[in-house]
């Protein structure tokens, strides 16, 4: 009896540290997703102030008929 409990015990501790593992991988995935979406965010934003400007000042057409 002893000697399945340890053996439960040693297959559980195996998974536990598979499972931290791997959620540590997630996290890390997850923060270099947020980052690069935080920098799409950001130059979309730039082009929106650019055409924006670019509208406002008439250079929109000129740049289309180029």
């Amino acid at each position: 009896m002893k000697k399945q409990l340890e053996k439960r015990l040693a297959l559980l501790e195996k998974e536990m540290e598979a499972g931290q593992e791997q959620l540590r991988q997630l996290d890390e995935q997850r923060n270099k997703l947020t980052s690069t979406l935080l920098r799409i965010s950001g130059a979309i934003q730039v082009l929106k102030e650019e055409l924006g400007q670019a509208e406002s000042s008439g250079i929109a057409n000129n740049i289309d008929k180029k």
